[in-house]
């Protein structure tokens, strides 16, 4: 077996992918005077990230939509003619490969998608500018992609604040928001796939999809950085028998330690 040559440190970035090119060196950026540390940290590991690039040289807005190609090559969710509504689809990646899977514009598809930032315009998408948790928005969106959907989407993920916690706790917010406007225009057997921060308070969302849906499952594909504590939940098989979450004051008290997992494993299978 050949010998590591004297004096290379390892090639290998936190994640195991290799961040070195061919002379050995890390990538860094052009300019790094002035920028806060984790600025820095996030520039070099894009830079050096094999699927930022490859989602650049397939003409995709982001790296996120490698993640959606990979979820659904594996479950293949997206099928041709589906009505698809994508919540929080600035830059517009998820809405790139979705459009490609429904074969929107071949036939019976539609393809609704709504963020608080703009979004590139993209043929035959119905793309809206404003907050899913508006009443006035969701109305809009449900009657955009025909009252029902197929599936639902979302790579929400609330403006992070650097303590973990907090940050958990704000996503878990809108995975619950998204998942209540899934549950209210799902047709049967429609799914859910939506990125979640695993942490312990997303527990009552996954024991609500538990009662709506035949299989919820984590999913992590390989183009979300495995030292991310990033994850989506794929909820499949929607039959809505559970209803929609009601807030009950009694829950306010502490019940010991919360490992994040349902009581029982149901239909929940993390992998």
């Amino acid at each position: 077996m050949p010998r590591k040559p004297a004096g290379r440190s390892s090639t290998r970035g936190p994640s195991g992918r290799s961040y070195r090119n061919d002379t050995g060196l890390t990538r860094q950026p052009k300019k790094m005077r002035g920028r806060k540390p984790s600025s820095q940290r996030w520039l070099t590991r894009q830079l050096n990230d094999p699927f930022v690039a490859q989602a650049k040289s397939r003409g995709f807005r982001s790296r996120a939509a490698l993640k959606l190609e990979q979820i659904d090559e594996r479950y293949e969710i997206l099928k041709s003619g589906m009505a698809i509504v994508d919540l929080g689809c600035a830059p517009g990646g998820w809405l790139q490969v979705a459009a490609d899977r429904i074969r929107l514009g071949s036939g019976n598809g539609k393809l609704v998608g709504i963020d608080l930032l703009e979004t590139d315009v993209l043929e035959g998408v119905e793309i809206f500018v404003g907050d899913m948790t508006d009443p006035v928005m969701i109305d809009r969106v449900r009657a955009a992609v025909g009252g029902r959907a197929n599936g639902v989407m979302s790579d929400m993920a609330a403006a992070t604040t650097g303590h973990r916690p907090t940050d958990h706790l704000r996503t878990t917010a809108l995975l619950e928001a998204a998942l209540d406007f899934a549950i209210e225009v799902l047709v049967a057997d429609g799914f859910f796939l939506a990125k979640c921060f695993r942490g312990g308070a997303e527990r009552s969302v996954l024991e609500l999809m538990q009662a709506n849906f035949q299989t919820v499952r984590h999913v992590k594909p390989a183009a979300s950085r495995q030292e991310s504590v990033e994850s989506y939940v794929l909820a499949t098989g929607f039959h809505g028998a559970g209803g929609r979450a009601v807030e009950n004051p009694d829950d306010d008290h502490d019940d010991g330690p919360d490992t994040g997992l349902p009581d029982s494993p149901g239909g929940y299978s993390p992998i």
